[in-house]
């Protein structure tokens, strides 16, 4: 069964930019090193600055348990911590 992530994100406003750019090459990682993964992708709000959405989906639990265990993946998403304005808030959601 497939697993989805819903990930609400609040950055800086002086780090928006940079936030950005490294998140699409975060992106360009688990696109090349998690074949389990079937998207991975950023969503900025129209509402709301500095707030972003990250969509999520897995082919299955085991997937998602392999999601971010490459180094690369794990150097590139801890410098994302640095652009936070607060904890984010993540959704695990099970596919019907």
């Amino acid at each position: 069964m497939a697993v989805g992530i819903v990930a609400t994100l609040k950055i800086q406003a002086d780090k928006i930019e940079a936030f950005e750019t490294d998140f699409k090459a975060l992106m360009a990682i688990v696109a090349e090193k998690e074949p389990g993964n079937n998207y991975y992708d950023l969503h900025r709000s129209r509402d709301e600055a500095g707030s972003y959405v990250v969509m999520e989906q897995y082919v299955d639990q085991a997937a998602l348990d392999l999601h971010g265990k490459s180094d690369e993946f794990k150097a590139k998403s801890a410098k994302l911590g640095d652009y936070l304005a607060g904890a984010p808030t993540v959704t695990i959601l099970d596919a019907v």
